[in-house]
């Protein structure tokens, strides 16, 4: 099992693995996948102090929440005083006062209903969010969606994430299901997804399906992809149809949302130009562009750090902090609903 590694900032004078102490605030943000956490620590001025990725066992018992408090711990005893600011992203639907995550079917079992205030034992409240959203946050705050007021992300891995900026607010909709993307249906004929619909994008393009989509002869989409790269017809065939499909997707999200970039990140989107030139080669017949305007389509820029960002971007900003880097002005106000 991979521990956590640290990696700290360069200016640390020390050289012996201590943070710089002090009375400067700073956010620890914390993203839970399903194999690993993701942690950092930042300051409101999105300065990154420590980096840390720890495995966890999916099979033990609640294994992830004590590699979670550990870390925390670990990481106030290393500052020498306690976060001014924690955030959490999960997969599934964050609970309407945003302290759990309050639905997340068939794995992580224990993180439905957790409050993570309570489990910390912090004073200030823990705000918890979905991991797409986050990312998406995180991308607005330091990265590839920055000074944007209308924005969406799409995440291509295992499955297909998604997550909204409309008008500057975060997209969350009644129950938190709002911006899960990969869920659109493209063909109502095909096979259902996760979450029943049937044909989705996830099904088109995520490496959920690629067994069944190139009938047995690859075990992952990079696969797919390096075949392609190397002029493997069959392999071709697979990886541009999966493209079109999310071309036809990002035209449909455009046509709804209006967004002036899609930022596009993941697994799958390493690709780099196997992926976004003929991406935006099926796009350009597709998307409709009055008066010539046409929707960024831009990687995104923090990789696997993106969410434990936005969770800590999330956290600044519910308990009252200001986060200050670029033009950023998304409300997250209407991401919490009142309750009570």
């Amino acid at each position: 099992m991979k521990i956590a590694v640290w990696r700290f900032e360069r200016s640390d004078p020390t050289g012996n693995g201590k943070m710089k102490s002090g009375t400067m605030n700073y956010a620890i943000g914390i993203d839970l996948g399903g194999t690993s956490v993701k942690v950092i620590t930042v300051t409101p001025a999105g300065k990154t102090h420590a980096e840390a990725n720890q495995s966890f066992d999916p099979a033990a018992k609640m294994d992830w929440a004590k590699k979670i408090r550990e870390l925390v711990e670990e990481i106030q005893e290393k500052r020498g005083k306690p976060a001014n600011y924690i955030g959490l992203s999960a997969p599934g639907l964050a609970s309407a006062d945003g302290r759990s995550i309050a639905n997340m079917p068939g794995r992580l079992q224990g993180l439905e209903g957790l409050d993570w205030t309570k489990y910390l034992e912090v004073k200030r409240e823990v705000p918890v969010l979905n991991d797409a959203h986050a990312a998406l946050l995180g991308e607005a705050w330091l990265g590839a969606a920055r000074g944007f007021q209308h924005v969406i992300m799409l995440t291509l891995g295992t499955g297909v994430g998604g997550a909204a900026i409309v008008d500057g607010k975060l997209l969350r909709g009644e129950i938190g299901r709002a911006g899960h993307l990969g869920h659109m249906s493209l063909d109502p004929d095909g096979p259902p997804d996760c979450a029943g619909t049937p044909g989705s994008l996830e099904v088109a393009i995520g490496n959920c399906t690629i067994q069944e989509r190139s009938k047995g002869k690859f075990e992952t989409t990079l696969d797919v992809i390096e075949a392609h790269q190397k002029g493997d017809a069959e392999a071709t065939a697979v990886w541009l149809k999966s493209v079109k499909a999310l071309a036809a997707a990002v035209c449909s999200f455009i046509n709804i949302l209006d967004p002036q970039a899609v930022i596009i990140g993941g697994g799958i989107a390493r690709a780099g130009e196997a992926l976004f030139k003929p991406l935006q080669q099926y796009l350009d017949p597709m998307e409709w562009r009055p008066g010539g305007h046409r929707a960024k389509i831009l990687p995104a820029q923090l990789g696997e750090f993106a969410g434990a960002i936005g969770a800590a971007s999330n956290a600044i900003r519910h308990t009252g902090g200001q986060a200050e880097i670029g033009e950023w002005r998304v409300d997250l106000v209407p991401y919490m609903r009142r309750v009570g």
